[in-house]
């Protein structure tokens, strides 16, 4: 019995810190985006054109019903506080997924479409 409940907790304490490794991993990749649309009061779409992303944290296809143009891999930013003014439509960059606590700051409340997931960044020196 007791030989049972070692095996058994030295399994869980093995995928545990398997799953944290993932997760560190998955916070340190570098990704390759582009700035798809810079819509009023912060409402930025950006797509992942670089690195294997969870498809669970972004919308794999998403019209802009404005434009009706066509984004895959798109998400809203989360943290446009701490996004460079200096990235335009159409700039790329690269950037990592970004779990530190945010900043508040004033930002507008006016509606452009957005992807329904957000993603928190950290955009790259390039």
């Amino acid at each position: 019995m007791k030989f049972n409940f070692a095996i058994i907790l030295l399994s869980v304490l093995v995928s545990a810190n398997s799953n944290c490794n993932h997760k560190e991993q998955t916070l340190n990749t570098k990704y390759k985006g582009r700035l798809e649309v810079s819509g009023i009061c912060s409402n930025i779409t950006i797509s992942v054109i670089e690195g294997k992303i969870d498809t669970s944290k972004i919308v794999t296809q998403w019209t802009d019903e404005t434009t009706d143009k066509n984004y895959s891999h798109a998400f809203k930013l989360g943290n446009p506080c701490n996004f460079p003014d200096t990235l335009k439509a159409g700039d790329e960059f690269y950037f990592t997924i970004d779990t530190a606590k945010q900043e508040d700051c004033a930002v507008c409340m006016a509606y452009y479409p957005t992807p329904s997931k957000s993603l928190n960044i950290k955009v790259l020196n390039q």
